[in-house]
């Protein structure tokens, strides 16, 4: 039954990546189509933004609201903050030594045109803005990702204070998570379809958008993501599922992988890791809060891109990256992929960040540059991010459950097989 069970998950698989490729194929051969197939592949990621909002409430709100102890709902919180903010230094110091060794922009460009830009919001705008909306209705909007995570938080809080797991709140809570995973499942059949059409029309759009330097970029910018993928994914999960860490992940994580490829979103792909963690036997209350706040916090593959950007219009510029910028820039990188991830190309929030702090009086060159390349980036840097939430589960389930989580959980399967 587990091998037929494995056999139709990379069934499916396949037939998703099968779907990608011949959209690629398509793009190249008939560019001209790849546009007018778009809606197909705009249908499946709308779909999933629209299952994304009440998803997050209720998986957040419901994993607080039902913990017996709101000390394991802190405990848990905590963790999972300080994984993401370790992991995504340790990715921006390794961007940071790669563009050391390999710039990406070799000979400091002549004449770049600026782009005309509106205001752009002040460091206190963009911190209320992170936290807050300005009414209950701006919840209701994937736009307002850490918004709406916060207001999750709380309001499982007070669900839990008001009597916990035995109200009618917290019980609903808990049926309505059910329910949108039901509704993903439905969803997910239309899948490859979407994927096709997704990929023609990124190949017919920008296929021969790269010149020698964003290609330079791009060189060192891709395989880094995927050897990220098959180096720190895997120490990741050994420490944080023991013997059986490494194996269990790759089993699960190609799934989230491909779904967060194809849509460009980790909010998009949150469902996708959720089943994933189920699938596992990661304990529900971690995997309902790491997963959501994943989605908008966790941001290794955004770091990665932070630092790729400074170093590249430093190099437009003719200005040299110096060691003696490491904690800035690693610090920038970190804050500034807070929030990116909610919507595809991620908001250009980051590129605001970074044009106020490292080059403010050049913001108007500087900012169609980092764009355009947020954009050749977005879908291995979403990949890494997204699928990153499912094995960052692994680690701060460690330290809420116990170095044997894993082991127990394999075994209550096999259990039940």
């Amino acid at each position: 039954m587990e091998k037929n069970s494995i056999m139709k998950n990379y069934r499916f698989l396949a037939i998703m990546l099968g779907a990608m490729i011949a959209g690629c194929i398509v793009g190249w051969v008939a560019p001209e189509f790849g546009p007018k197939i778009k809606p197909l592949g705009t249908v499946f990621i709308n779909m999933m933004f629209c299952i994304v909002v009440p998803l997050v409430f209720a998986s957040i709100a419901g994993s607080v609201a039902n913990m017996q102890s709101r000390k394991r709902a802190g405990k848990i919180m905590g963790t999972t903050v300080a994984t993401f903010v370790i992991t995504g230094a340790i990715a921006a110091v390794i961007m940071f030594v790669l563009m050391k060794l390999f710039p990406p922009v070799l000979e400091a460009w002549n004449n770049v045109p600026a782009e005309e830009m509106g205001e752009h919001a002040t460091l206190a705008d963009m911190i209320v803005n992170f936290f807050t909306a300005e009414d209950f209705v701006g919840l209701l909007s994937r736009r307002a990702m850490l918004p709406l995570i916060v207001f999750s938080v709380l309001f499982g809080f007070a669900t839990n204070l008001a009597g916990g797991p035995e109200t009618p709140v917290a019980k609903f809570l808990s049926s309505l998570t059910d329910v949108m995973m039901k509704f993903v499942k439905i969803i997910t059949y239309y899948a490859p379809i979407a994927f096709f059409a997704i990929f023609a029309d990124l190949v017919a759009n920008y296929g021969s958008a790269i010149t020698e330097s964003y290609g330079r970029a791009m060189l060192v910018y891709y395989p880094l993501c995927f050897i990220y993928i098959f180096t720190a994914f895997p120490l990741f999960a050994r420490f944080g599922g023991g013997k059986h860490g490494i194996r269990t992940m790759f089993r699960h994580v190609a799934k989230p992988a491909i779904v967060s490829l194809g849509t460009c979103s980790s909010a998009a792909t949150i469902p996708t890791n959720l089943e994933a963690a189920e699938e596992t036997g990661l304990p529900k209350d971690v995997s309902e809060m790491v997963v959501p706040l994943g989605a908008t916090m966790h941001m290794d593959g955004s770091c990665f891109s932070c630092v790729l950007k400074i170093a590249f219009v430093l190099g437009v510029f003719g200005t040299p990256l110096e060691w003696s910028q490491l904690p800035v820039i690693v610090l920038v990188a970190v804050l500034s992929s807070v929030g990116m991830s909610g919507v595809p190309g991620g908001g250009y929030i980051g590129e605001y960040i970074i044009c106020s702090i490292f080059f403010p009086t050049q913001i108007e060159l500087a900012f169609p540059i980092l764009v355009a390349i947020g954009n050749l980036v977005d879908p291995p840097a979403t990949m890494i991010n997204a699928a990153g939430d499912y094995v960052v589960s692994y680690i701060v389930a460690r330290f809420t459950n116990g170095r044997d989580w894993l082991d127990k959980a394999l075994t209550l399967k096999k259990g039940a097989a």
